[in-house]
């Protein structure tokens, strides 16, 4: 049944499919589909604006208009649902893609043969949906959370940002970033990390990363030393 009451309104214009907006929706009621901020549905929005704080670029408002009414228990579900889901996606194919595996760490720029490029990669895997928070490679680990357009635009990548580092890959933009903030707090609950670093490309879409590490350790309780990595188009550290 619909309503008059307060709810969120998107200016498409405006938008421009940063993501962060939905790491602030403790509800879920957005998402990002075709590049722009969504309502997933009218019902799951309590009318708050917890979201509008998180917005670069001021798409979000509230407006008073008919709507269907806010249902608790539907968020509940939902939420539920969707947890389920993620937790399916990820036992489900028990491909090599997730098996964990920790290489020796190298501690100096081993002598290789011309052209060669050492890697300082201690683990696998990589990315942020497939990292259980439990894998032993975490525990009282400083953490690179990397965007994933930075490993094609920072050619140092390496030498300088992953030696001694845990590293965790994603995209905030076409990723479920409500995952992302669950699993941060998980593995920040479990895993006493000492440091966290994120790494993230000038673009609108990529600057949700460190918004979803802050949600997490809020999540989870935490309080761990962040800091933030930009980098240009170009590939060099702003």
């Amino acid at each position: 049944m619909k309503v008059m009451r307060k709810i969120i309104e998107i200016d498409e214009e405006l938008c421009d499919g940063c993501g962060q907006c939905v790491t602030g929706c403790a509800e879920g009621a957005l998402e990002i589909a075709d590049g722009k901020a969504k309502v997933v549905a009218e019902r799951f929005c309590d009318g708050l604006g917890a979201c509008i704080g998180e917005c670069p670029t001021g798409a979000l408002k509230i407006v008073e208009r008919e709507a269907e009414e806010f249902d608790e228990i539907a968020v509940e579900k939902y939420l539920e649902e969707r947890e389920k889901k993620q937790a399916a996606e990820k036992m489900g194919c028990g491909c090599p893609s997730s098996q964990i595996q920790v290489f020796a760490p190298l501690d100096a720029v081993p002598e290789t043969g011309k052209g060669d490029v050492p890697s300082f990669l201690s683990h696998w895997p990589v990315k942020i949906r497939l990292i259980p928070p439990d894998a032993p490679f975490l525990k009282h680990a400083d953490i690179l959370v990397l965007a994933d357009c930075c490993a094609a635009a920072y050619a140092a990548l390496h030498r300088d940002l992953i030696k001694g580092k845990v590293v965790m890959m994603g995209c905030p933009k076409f990723d479920d970033v409500q995952m992302y903030v669950q699993r941060f707090a998980e593995i920040f609950t479990l895993a006493d990390i000492r440091s966290i670093a994120s790494v993230y490309m000038e673009v609108p879409c990529c600057s949700a990363m460190p918004s979803i590490i802050r949600r997490g350790m809020e999540k989870a309780g935490k309080k761990i030393p962040h800091r933030e990595i930009v980098i240009s188009k170009k590939g060099k550290i702003m």
